[in-house]
């Protein structure tokens, strides 16, 4: 159990965990000159085997108030200590604040210098205290009357942190490993080292982890918890980890970034969905409005984008997103208080709720509606109690839910997701290596448009065998990949509702015809083709001599190759089909006579210019029916024409 303190600056917090554990959590030169905590300091005191008790003492001075939010990241239980000659100060106020953003609802209070105050007086202290947490978590948490300088009241106080820590009972580590880096330093010999508190899953020596934002892999050489040597570490452990790695140095890493499992990996982001909530001692949020920002161990500034109104009011909630300065990691659940733009008063806070976003339609009701969903799911404190989530997004997108970027979100494993939205009745496709879901009614409906629209394709290109895949899945559904889209397709050809004619699909009986526009045309220029099948005129040609529409007679052209009637040799030079075979025969005959077919040969034989002869050559090598072993040199790949 890890305990961390809070309450304003010389009210004795370092003092109390010291006669509490008998450890000086200051460390830093300055902080033992200035008698003022700056960074937070750690104490691990000997405790019975089995249990686990780690103190965790934060700065009280409103200048540290950034290290002090890096503190309070992973504790389990807060010691609010106040002095009993000064009361409720500004800082007691701010803490008690930050601590209730962050979620942490367990605690006591510990009433320090009660020897310099008469008993009247430790009764309106307490008063304050009792009025200041009433409207918060720990508004029920005991407070121990004590004195670091005499001991009186110590004693019950370790009575009671000591047995709640041998009563709390390991909790599973759930999720992928996350470390929150609050410091990194070189060690001579060992290299690289960060210290921090495991947000989630465990470590062990040897793992490959990643270092976030900056994506360098790095490979954990040793590690200590709780300020001892061990081969793992698990969630809410402070851990030290030495790592080694190809780029794995000083600056690949800072404070307040994270060291992650690999399966993690998420593109630099610095948008991020959450729920916020204004304290109700401030004036409104306006949209856009500047802030600083606390994450994790973090520190950045950015704005705050409101997603449901421009402006959000003292004492309300709102889903937002924060649009930051640089690169972070976050997951679902994760913490955040905000600060004003100088950094000087709390605003507020709340909790991450999508650490991707798109970067379309974050204000539509169904993106609304998706992180109401997400935010229950956070707000249940449970990292697994997804149920509800994972059902309104199989409602909400029926075109299929990436379970890849759901389960990097939830620090949660995709196959345990794939295995949920099976036992919600829908259903899940495997492609290159990723996985996607969709609901059962999602996938009947997508079938239902995919024949509406290829027999919509039908009506309005009788011409064409079918339509191509890659077209068909942007019409039917364009947010889809297409190693998805191509096993739902497969599955129609199967049972027979479409068919398959080399690259195009069509529904059964479907039969191929020109309009009667585009057949009247071909009627007419069909002879012109055929009059000199060698070397027919080119559309322009014919557009001119005939006192017809150039694009029209291009079109339906076109539409006659995909009939098969006629073949484009060349940009707007049409062969008719015949010819083509006769061209082709020639081809092979050559190529029997003296194993090739020369460019200049082939030309004697048609009557044309060398030029025009090697473009019909190079015609035949696009189509596979040669092979060209020098530039006028081609020789018969397979017979296509027999």
């Amino acid at each position: 159990m890890i305990v961390g303190t809070a309450g304003h600056v010389d009210h004795g917090k370092t003092a109390l965990i010291q006669r509490l554990t008998g450890i000086d959590t200051d460390r830093l030169k300055e902080e033992k000159t200035r008698g003022l905590t700056i960074e937070a300091g750690f104490a691990y005191p000997e405790v019975e085997p089995g249990m686990e008790l780690g103190f965790v003492d934060v700065p009280g001075h409103e200048k540290f108030i950034h290290n002090m939010m890096a503190g309070s990241a992973g504790i389990d239980s807060v010691l609010l200590v106040v002095a009993a000659d000064d009361g409720v100060m500004p800082q007691t106020i701010e803490h008690v604040q930050i601590l209730s953003l962050l979620g942490l609802s367990r605690g006591r209070v510990a009433l320090t210098k009660c020897d310099l105050v008469d008993a009247a007086h430790l009764a309106r202290v307490e008063t304050e205290i009792r009025q200041l947490l009433s409207v918060t978590p720990l508004a029920e948490a005991p407070i121990y009357r004590v004195s670091s300088h005499t001991g009186v009241g110590v004693g019950a106080l370790r009575d009671a942190l000591w047995t709640e820590a041998a009563q709390r009972h390991e909790l599973p580590a759930w999720g992928a490993f996350r470390l929150a880096v609050d410091r990194v330093f070189t060690k001579t010999g060992a290299g690289l080292v960060v210290t921090g508190t495991a947000v989630s899953g465990t470590v062990h020596e040897g793992d490959m982890l990643r270092l976030e934002p900056s994506g360098i892999r790095a490979r954990v050489r040793s590690l200590r918890r709780q300020h001892r040597e061990s081969e793992q570490a698990r969630q809410g452990d402070r851990v030290a980890l030495n790592l080694v790695g190809s780029g794995v140095e000083r600056d690949a890493i800072v404070r307040g970034g994270w060291v992650v499992a690999e399966s993690l990996e998420t593109p630099p982001l610095q948008r991020v969905d959450v729920d916020i909530t204004l304290l109700d001692n401030v004036t409104a949020l306006k949209h856009w409005t500047p802030v600083h920002v606390h994450l994790g161990v973090a520190r950045l500034t950015g704005r705050v984008s409101l997603l449901e109104g421009q402006r959000l009011e003292s004492g309300r909630r709102m889903l937002g997103q924060l649009v930051l300065d640089r690169p972070v990691h976050a997951c679902l659940g994760d913490r955040f208080v905000i600060r004003d733009h100088g950094g000087r008063m709390t605003l507020g806070g709340g909790t991450v709720l999508d650490g991707d976003p798109p970067r379309r339609g974050q204000r539509t009701p169904k993106r609304l509606t998706w992180l109401t969903a997400l935010a229950e799911c956070a707000a249940g404190g449970n990292p697994y109690d997804i149920g509800r989530p994972l059902e309104t997004g199989l409602s909400l997108w029926p075109e299929g839910l990436d379970l890849d970027k759901l389960a990097r979100n939830l620090n949660s494993d995709r196959q345990d997701l794939a295995a949920r939205v099976e036992a919600l009745g829908g259903q899940v496709i495997s492609a290159q290596g990723h996985i996607w879901a969709f609901s059962r009614q999602g996938l009947e409906a997508m079938k239902a448009r995919t024949l509406e629209t290829l027999q919509r394709n039908h009506v309005n290109e009788p011409s064409m065998l079918g339509t191509e895949r890659e077209r068909l899945r942007r019409q039917v559904m364009p947010g889809l990949p297409g190693a998805f889209f191509r096993p739902l397709l497969n599955a129609m050809i199967e049972v027979g509702d479409i068919e398959r004619h080399g690259p195009f699909l069509a529904l059964p009986g479907h039969q191929v015809a020109l309009d009667e526009a585009d057949e009247r045309l071909w009627q007419q220029v069909q002879p012109l083709l055929a009059d000199t099948p060698f070397e027919p005129p080119r559309v322009r040609d014919m557009a001119a001599t005939q006192g017809l529409d150039e694009q029209a007679i291009r079109q339906a052209l076109m539409a006659c190759a995909r009939l098969g009637r006629v073949y484009q040799v060349r940009k707007d030079h049409f062969y008719v089909a015949m010819a083509v075979e006769q061209l082709a025969g020639i081809v092979k005959a050559l190529d029997a006579e003296h194993g090739a077919a020369r460019a200049a040969d082939f030309r004697d034989r048609i009557g044309t210019g060398r030029k025009l002869a090697i473009q019909i050559l190079e015609f035949f090598d696009r189509l596979g029916f040669t092979r060209r072993v020098r530039d006028d040199h081609v020789v018969l790949r397979h017979d296509m024409f027999e």
